[in-house]
Formats: structure tokens, C-alpha cells, sequence
């Protein structure tokens, strides 16, 4: 099973100094590995070719974010197994081989992720993936180990391999042929939630999701875009509602968005209660840009084969804020 290990960069030379050499070191007997550039201006290039001259180079001509990088570098890979690993991941010993085996174990696995922890506190779980990620009734994403900002403490609570709803793209492996087979990642999207997206279509024709806690990789996180930044807040918000329209089942679909409008309207008052002004005017402008693409992603919809039901019919909105469960295993 031929691996390949690609790295998308865009002006993070200080992040490849730091994380590229476990990548090369726990990888490169196992993977081929590449770093996909989106046309970085500082020297990441120049680093590369200098200090790990066994690692292939793709230059892309444009920034075309997260979604576009990928699909113009997987273009030129010839590989079984895609692995899309941010630059600010570090991984561990033998970390390759579970993630192999979870997808010589079924061949309807499609995507599989290792458990993500926090590099700044690696007995946390990592806010971007956790151990595994699922949508609620009304497309607000949550983890396994993640719910909201609450972080679990890594106890091998979550050490198995089971099947969830998406994957992280701070570091997800896929097959190759079902990624090209969906058309890759939605560069409507350009960052945040596409893999989201990429999972519910994986879903949609059949195949499955998969976590292992038997891989274990630590993500740096916001090393793009921090959480205090209103464009991940405008991204999160504005994506999530693309999400929604592009793939929610018909019998929710109403009722999901137009319930998405009065609590994405609640979530931009918490903000301005929080003296926090500026994500609420993200959250507009992330519902001007949603109305605007609208039918555009709507036409999306109608091409989609059987839209994939959601694991768990439950708010987690309302759970954790109303009812204060914090923690997956409290969920209802």
C-alpha cells in the first residue's frame, strides 16, 4: 500500500524547521513525502532543498487555501493512500502502521485519523480533531475529547478504532481513488470545515470514516489563523452553513436552516456581550456570503447521491451551554 505524505505550506518555513524533521525521521521508510507550496514568498523552498533533500517539492502557481492546494498538489501524486498533514504536526514513532492496518482491516474505510493532541499540553486533546469528530442535529461540529472549547485530559478514554462522522484536516488520510472519485475538496470552501464536507461526501456514496487511537500525532493549532482571529470565526461560521445546505437530509433540511439563522444570531449577541464586536460582524458577513452562494450550493445539493443521516440526532448547542455537559461521554 503506497503512501504518500503531503504537507501543505504557504510562507511556514519556521513551522517545517520545527515539525518536518519527525515527519522525515518516523516516516520516510514507510511514505514518500512532499510538501505542497502555495506560492510561499519567505524561503521555505530554499530550506527544504537545502536540509531534506529527499523530500519532493510541488509548487503551486497561486494561495488557493487549504482546499485548492490540495487538489492542485494530489493532481500530481501518484500514491494508494493520501496523507494531508498540516505543518504544525508533529508526529510519533510508528505512527504510520495503525492507520494502515485500519484500512487493510475493511476496504470500505475510506478516511482514517490518529488521535490529535495538544502540542502545547500533549496530555490534552487537540481542539481541531480530538479523537474523532461528529456534526449535531443542526451542523455544528463537535469531538470526541472536544466539545466547544472544553478540552478532555487523554486518560485512553478514546484508544479505539471506530467509526465517526469526520476527520480532521489537520491530519487526515484518504484513498486516493474515492478522493478523486468525489472531486477532492471544495474550494468554495478555501479553509476551515471542507473536511468536513469531504467526509459527509465519502459518507454519502458508501464508504466509511474511521479513528484510531492507536496512531497518535500532537497539532500545534492556529498556526494559519488563531482563534481570536475573525476571519476562522467568519470561515467556521460561514462553511458550516454551506455544510448544511450542501449535504443535510431532505427531512431536516428546512428546519435546520432556519434554525441555523435565530442561533447563529444568538451566538453573534454572545459575542457582543463578551465585548467581542468584531466576531459578530464575522458571523454577518459569514450570512451575507451564505445567501450569496445560496443556489449556488444548492445546485451543489441536487448532484449529490443519497444524503448520509447524522450519527447523533442531538443540539450541542443546548447540551453543553444549557444543560453543562462538557464531556463526549455526557452527551445524550
Amino acid at each position: 500500500m503506497k503512501v504518500a505524505i503531503v504537507i501543505l505550506n504557504w510562507n511556514g518555513q519556521k513551522l517545517l524547521e520545527q515539525f518536518l524533521p519527525s515527519v522525515v525521521n518516523f516516516s520516510s521508510q514507510e511514505a514518500d513525502i512532499y510538501v505542497a507550496d502555495n506560492a510561499s514568498t519567505d524561503a521555505s523552498t530554499s530550506y527544504i532543498k537545502e536540509f531534506f533533500p529527499s523530500v519532493k517539492i510541488i509548487e503551486n502557481a497561486i494561495n488557493g487555501g487549504y482546499a485548492k492546494g490540495y487538489n492542485d498538489a494530489l493532481q500530481s501524486i501518484d500514491a494508494d493512500i493520501y496523507c494531508l498533514l498540516n505543518s504544525d504536526v508533529e508526529v510519533t514513532e510508528n505512527w504510520l502502521k495503525p492507520i494502515i492496518d485500519v484500512f487493510k482491516a475493511d476496504k470500505k474505510t475510506a478516511i482514517v485519523q490518529p488521535k490529535l493532541l495538544d502540542f502545547k499540553d500533549k496530555t490534552k486533546f487537540e481542539y481541531a480533531g480530538a479523537a474523532g469528530g461528529y456534526v449535531d442535529l443542526f451542523g455544528y461540529p463537535y469531538c470526541r475529547g472536544r466539545v466547544f472549547n472544553h478540552l478532555e485530559t487523554d486518560e485512553n478514554q478514546f484508544n479505539d478504532v471506530i467509526d465517526i462522522f469526520w476527520a480532521s484536516g489537520a491530519c487526515l488520510f484518504v484513498r486516493s481513488k474515492v478522493y478523486h472519485t468525489i472531486g477532492g475538496l471544495d474550494e468554495d470552501y478555501f479553509a476551515h470545515q471542507e473536511e468536513i464536507d469531504l467526509c459527509w461526501r465519502v459518507l454519502n456514496i458508501g464508504f466509511k470514516v474511521k479513528y484510531t487511537g492507536k496512531s497518535v500525532v500532537y497539532h500545534l493549532g492556529g498556526a494559519t489563523l488563531q482563534e481570536t482571529n475573525p476571519h476562522k470565526t467568519y470561515l467556521n461560521f460561514r462553511n458550516s452553513l454551506l455544510n448544511v445546505v450542501k449535504n443535510v437530509p431532505k427531512k431536516w433540511f428546512l428546519f435546520v436552516v432556519f434554525s441555523r439563522l435565530v442561533l447563529d444570531g444568538i451566538a453573534g449577541l454572545k459575542f457582543v456581550l463578551e465585548l467581542r464586536p468584531i466576531h459578530t460582524w464575522a458571523i454577518l458577513k459569514a450570512h451575507f456570503s451564505f445567501y450569496k452562494n445560496f443556489f449556488k450550493f444548492l445546485g451543489k445539493r441536487k448532484k449529490l447521491s443519497k444524503k448520509q443521516d447524522y450519527n447523533l440526532h442531538t443540539s450541542i448547542v443546548w447540551q453543553y451551554f444549557i444543560l453543562g455537559r462538557k464531556k463526549f461521554e455526557d452527551l445524550k
